[in-house]
């Protein structure tokens, strides 16, 4: 695709999501975090409904830290993987109390050092705390769109992501995150995209296939 129809396309969705934010609830940077961890495999939604009690036992990254790794899994159990996802939490707590001091850090390769936090999730709390957009999280729905719109041919997210940094003005990274997310959601959904109502069809080397 060239840059003007890039730019196209990331109106269009602009317009068709004007309130395309991060869905994942969260009033601090760990919580952030934690919220991130726990997305792995599971719904924002279904995140959204485990973190009040989780916030409200552990306050803070101390409460994170010193939980009973029990009372910690029953906790995120409703989000699946809970055993690992437990685990990784105690543990990121941990590594940012002693090496970061408490505070949690702003560069990508401090964030991928902390345990659980991959690419993905580094890209969604740098932009999210930080309003740093050097990246895209490529979720199951920004994978899937690439790969139906013609932006990626692979199926690997850091190769996906790679393909996309090179399409995408780095001005509008910062909408892109949001709107290929609520994209997938609303209209180019996994079971069946409804690619007759989609705004964006016109670009959509998927939709060129069908008609």
């Amino acid at each position: 695709m060239k840059k003007d129809e890039i730019k196209n396309m990331i109106d269009t969705l602009k317009k068709a999501y004007p309130d395309a934010t991060c869905s994942l609830d969260f009033k601090e940077p760990f919580q952030l975090v934690v919220a991130v961890m726990l997305s792995a495999q599971c719904t924002d939604e279904r995140v959204n409904k485990t973190t009040p009690a989780l916030f409200k036992k552990c306050k803070t990254i101390e409460d994170f830290m010193n939980i009973d790794i029990k009372e910690l899994e029953k906790l995120v159990h409703p989000c699946g993987f809970y055993k690992n996802k437990a685990k990784n939490i105690k543990l990121c707590a941990e590594q940012v109390l002693t090496k970061f001091n408490g505070i949690v850090p702003n560069t990508y390769e401090d964030l991928m050092s902390l345990a659980g936090i991959g690419r993905k999730s580094a890209n969604v709390i740098m932009l999210e705390v930080f309003g740093i957009a050097e990246g895209i999280a490529v979720d199951t729905h920004a994978k899937r769109i690439s790969n139906l719109i013609g932006l990626s041919k692979n199926k690997d997210p850091e190769k996906i992501e790679q393909d996309l940094l090179k399409l995408f003005p780095k001005e509008y990274l910062k909408d892109v995150n949001h709107l290929l997310v609520w994209h997938g959601r609303n209209c180019c959904v996994a079971r069946k995209p409804q690619c007759d109502v989609c705004p964006i069809n016109k670009y959509c080397k998927y939709f060129k296939s069908k008609h």
